[in-house]
């Protein structure tokens, strides 16, 4: 199965008042492991960076200025992210301001592009109801390590969400894979065990020697209080007290 887990930066919050995207991040899974493809670009979005957007994620306006439109990354995008499954935490918020570019291109909707959309925001609520469900607290609980996460980046956010989203569905692929595996694995499984002859090597009259004359200097220093000894005292060495 393929994944792609995905990130944007913005303007702004309102893609509807003509906030625009400003940074893509997606990160590919192949059967739940790191293929190492990656897509990642800067646009420019023909307007300013808000103030508040600017705190969050530090991407100016002088260093965007010579970046590509979204219309020039549309088709490596579109290829990137065709007919998988997209991974985005708080997916409403992405989506709509990747309808919105795809809109202003006559592209259709983002939806129409790829195979199916999940939220790991609505995920982390229905496993973790009432707590903090924020990427930051996500990888805390999960002991994901972001202490590179100064400020907000669309890689890199992509890349902490993948471990995030890993940690979260651990173990329904391991359900997946006993369901799937066929009968005659699962038979072979439950045969019984190929028997071994263990083969016993007896100790030596040498071996038997040293062995007494060590338990005998143990209940020496023990003042007779020595467990092997208990356990047997006929065996009880010369010397015992």
């Amino acid at each position: 199965m393929r994944q792609v887990i995905l990130d944007t930066e913005t303007t702004g919050l309102s893609a509807r008042h003509g906030d625009r995207i400003i940074e893509i991040g997606c990160i590919e899974l192949d059967n739940r492991r790191f293929s190492g493809q990656n897509f990642h670009c800067y646009v420019n979005p023909q307007r300013p960076v808000e103030a508040g957007a600017l705190a969050v994620h530090g991407i100016t306006d002088d260093f965007l200025a010579d970046k590509p439109l979204f219309e020039a990354v549309a088709d490596a995008f579109l290829a990137f992210v065709a007919g998988a499954q997209i991974i985005i935490h708080n997916a409403a918020f992405d989506v709509e301001f990747l309808d919105e570019e795809l809109r202003r291109l006559g592209r259709g909707r983002f939806s129409e592009h790829v195979g199916g959309v999940h939220d790991t925001l609505l995920q982390a609520r229905e496993l973790h109801p009432g707590r903090k469900n924020s990427l930051d607290a996500l990888c805390e609980r999960y002991q994901i390590d972001n202490r590179l996460r100064t400020l907000h980046g669309a890689l890199l956010d992509a890349t902490l969400l993948a471990e995030v989203y890993l940690a979260m569905t651990r173990g329904q692929d391991s359900l997946a894979i006993e369901l799937d595996s066929p009968a005659s694995v699962r038979i072979a499984a439950r045969s019984e065990p190929r028997l071994i002859p263990l083969r016993v090597l007896a100790a030596t009259e040498d071996e038997l020697a040293a062995h007494e004359a060590l338990l005998a200097g143990i209940a020496r220093e023990s003042r007779g209080q020595c467990v092997w000894l208990e356990a047997a005292p006929d065996r009880a060495p010369s010397g015992a007290e």
